[in-house]
């Protein structure tokens, strides 16, 4: 096989997958395992919903919960190489309504940077609701005015626990200011979807689209971290004219693997820089030394698995070394990077082997349950190169 991947591990990685959509595990997905820029697997596997024995097909919209996170991050890598933002930003220094009117509740808020937002160190509280309710995340405006309103919790820097929410709404609105756009759409689609060809991809799902959409159904314990009503309000939520720049894009898997391989190009599309290779090149280090995920080392200790350290870069989720359970499971090479959506999604690089995959799956499952999918097929993956 020209990409130096093996046809029999590549068989055994699809056939594993069958075996789990087979088992209920999950309902569908759209996976591309490439190597050297050069697609080696492309495969649709199972349905977009189990209930209706609906086809997955290789055109299929998803709403990809938390990779969202990628394109909102990318953003900010672009503003902050183009000298708009740096790490030392503050919020308040792009939104200075965010201290809120209460100057006894305003401590520690005036020292959230830009560097602490993308590292998940803000210290603002790790909720999926950022401060209002489902019906109003659609609109930024009033979820950045809910959010001047919301103390921080800890200081900023001293505590890295994965932000569902807040983090990314700050940083979305601090990039659409800085850019000076109306829309924080538009600016994603101008600067980032459109320059690489992502026709299907918007913040935002057009009606137009909805036939194409999988939609979002939950298979976890009503009493999990999240409950399926924590994820399924999504699928009205993310309406053609909602802004949620932390879980409010849609995508497809072709257009995810363009941004992904664009990533590893160093930041390159058809002649054009768009994130500059320096900012990159520390956006995919280690950033956050040995400090622990909070959300994922509760989840670990519920499983009975090793601690794991937090592995942050500037927005990506890193590989790194050891033996705990991760995304990336771990024999991709330390500097693997990538993000994820909740029990469905995730895409990674993998630098040394130059290896890319995407994974976009319908039917979301528990986020232990996903922890473990995720470690088998990126080992799964990874074993296939020669």
């Amino acid at each position: 096989m020209s990409a130096h991947l093996d046809a029999k591990a590549l068989s055994r990685l699809t056939a594993e997958i069958e075996r789990d959509i087979d088992a209920g595990s999950y309902d569908g997905v759209h996976l591309i395992l490439a190597r050297h820029g050069e697609i080696a697997l492309n495969a649709v596997i199972g349905q977009a919903e189990r209930a209706t024995s609906r086809p997955l097909e290789h055109d299929a919209v998803f709403r990809i919960l938390s990779l969202t996170k990628a394109f909102t991050n990318t953003l900010a890598l672009m503003a902050i190489g183009e000298g708009r933002l740096a790490l030392s930003t503050r919020v308040v220094d792009v939104i200075p309504e965010f201290l809120g009117t209460d100057r006894f509740r305003a401590v520690r808020k005036d020292r959230i940077n830009l560097g602490h937002l993308l590292t998940h160190r803000s210290g603002m509280p790790a909720t999926p609701d950022p401060g209002l309710g489902p019906d109003r995340f659609g609109v930024l405006a009033d979820v950045i005015e809910a959010l001047c309103s919301v103390d921080a919790v800890n200081e900023p820097g001293t505590d890295l626990n994965y932000s569902p929410s807040v983090n990314h709404a700050l940083m979305g609105e601090m990039v659409r200011r800085v850019y000076g756009y109306d829309s924080f759409r538009q600016l994603a689609h101008d600067r980032l979807f459109a320059p690489l060809g992502m026709d299907s991809t918007r913040f935002g799902l057009p009606r137009k689209w909805a036939g194409r959409a999988v939609p979002l159904k939950v298979y976890v314990p009503e009493d999990g971290w999240l409950s399926p009503d924590d994820i399924e309000c999504l699928n009205t939520c993310i309406s053609e004219d909602a802004e949620l720049p932390w879980v409010g894009a849609v995508s497809t898997a072709q257009d995810v693997f363009a941004f992904a391989e664009m990533l590893r190009r160093g930041g390159e599309h058809s002649g054009e820089q768009l994130i500059a290779p320096a900012v990159l090149d520390h956006a995919t280090r280690l950033q956050t030394g040995d400090m622990v995920n909070d959300l994922y080392a509760g989840i670990a200790q519920t499983r009975g698995w090793e601690t794991p350290p937090g592995n942050f870069g500037l927005g990506f989720s890193l590989s790194g070394t050891g033996t705990h359970p991760s995304f990336f499971g771990p024999f991709t090479s330390p500097r693997t990077y990538g993000n994820y959506g909740a029990g469905s999604s995730l895409f990674w690089v993998d630098p040394e082997r130059d290896m890319t995959l995407v994974f976009l799956s319908a039917g979301v499952m528990d986020e232990g349950d996903n922890v473990a999918r995720f470690q088998k097929i990126s080992t799964m993956a990874v074993a296939a190169a020669l």
